[in-house]
Protein backbone atom coordinates (compact mmCIF):
# COMPACT_ATOMS: atom_id res chain seq x y z
CA UNK A 1 0.00 0.00 0.00
CA UNK A 2 2.80 2.40 0.92
CA UNK A 3 4.50 1.69 -2.40
CA UNK A 4 1.33 2.54 -4.30
CA UNK A 5 0.92 5.83 -2.42
CA UNK A 6 4.57 6.73 -2.95
CA UNK A 7 4.39 5.91 -6.67
CA UNK A 8 1.24 8.01 -7.02
CA UNK A 9 2.82 10.98 -5.26
CA UNK A 10 5.94 10.77 -7.41
CA UNK A 11 3.91 10.67 -10.62
CA UNK A 12 1.86 13.69 -9.49
CA UNK A 13 5.04 15.63 -8.68
CA UNK A 14 6.59 14.75 -12.04
CA UNK A 15 3.45 15.82 -13.91
CA UNK A 16 3.16 19.09 -11.99
CA UNK A 17 6.78 20.08 -12.64
CA UNK A 18 6.31 19.39 -16.36
CA UNK A 19 3.10 21.43 -16.36
CA UNK A 20 4.90 24.33 -14.69
CA UNK A 21 7.73 24.30 -17.22
CA UNK A 22 8.44 27.71 -18.70
CA UNK A 23 7.16 28.03 -22.26
CA UNK A 24 9.18 30.07 -24.77
CA UNK A 25 7.65 33.30 -26.06
CA UNK A 26 8.36 35.15 -29.30
CA UNK A 27 11.95 36.34 -28.97
CA UNK A 28 13.08 33.36 -26.89
CA UNK A 29 15.96 31.29 -28.26
CA UNK A 30 13.83 28.15 -28.19
CA UNK A 31 10.63 29.76 -29.54
CA UNK A 32 8.60 27.79 -32.08
CA UNK A 33 10.46 24.54 -31.36
CA UNK A 34 13.88 25.86 -32.37
CA UNK A 35 16.71 23.88 -30.76
CA UNK A 36 20.04 25.62 -30.24
CA UNK A 37 23.25 23.68 -29.62
CA UNK A 38 26.32 25.23 -28.03
CA UNK A 39 29.19 22.85 -28.77
CA UNK A 40 31.88 24.73 -26.83
CA UNK A 41 29.80 25.71 -23.79
CA UNK A 42 30.38 23.69 -20.61
CA UNK A 43 27.53 21.34 -19.72
CA UNK A 44 25.48 22.79 -16.85
CA UNK A 45 26.56 26.37 -17.51
CA UNK A 46 24.00 29.17 -17.65
CA UNK A 47 23.75 32.21 -19.89
CA UNK A 48 21.46 35.22 -20.30
CA UNK A 49 19.41 36.19 -23.33
CA UNK A 50 17.95 39.73 -23.35
CA UNK A 51 15.34 40.89 -25.86
CA UNK A 52 12.34 43.17 -26.29
CA UNK A 53 8.96 41.42 -26.24
CA UNK A 54 6.13 42.11 -28.68
CA UNK A 55 4.62 44.41 -26.03
CA UNK A 56 7.82 46.49 -25.98
CA UNK A 57 8.99 45.21 -22.59
CA UNK A 58 12.59 44.29 -21.81
CA UNK A 59 12.89 40.58 -21.03
CA UNK A 60 15.82 38.59 -19.63
CA UNK A 61 15.85 34.82 -19.88
CA UNK A 62 18.30 32.40 -18.34
CA UNK A 63 19.18 29.23 -20.25
CA UNK A 64 21.12 26.18 -19.13
CA UNK A 65 23.33 24.00 -21.35
CA UNK A 66 22.19 20.35 -21.26
CA UNK A 67 24.39 17.23 -21.48
CA UNK A 68 23.77 17.02 -25.26
CA UNK A 69 24.73 20.72 -25.61
CA UNK A 70 21.15 21.77 -26.34
CA UNK A 71 19.74 24.58 -24.20
CA UNK A 72 16.77 24.71 -21.82
CA UNK A 73 14.88 27.78 -20.66
CA UNK A 74 15.25 28.03 -16.87
CA UNK A 75 13.95 31.48 -15.92
CA UNK A 76 12.33 34.61 -17.36
CA UNK A 77 12.18 38.10 -15.86
CA UNK A 78 10.50 41.22 -17.21
CA UNK A 79 13.04 43.95 -16.44
CA UNK A 80 10.92 47.08 -16.70
CA UNK A 81 7.89 46.30 -14.57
Amino acid sequence: MKILVTATLLSVLAASSAAMALEPIKGSITYNGHQSHLEKAPVGSNFFHNFTSEEGRNVREIYQVNADHSVSLVSRTVLDD
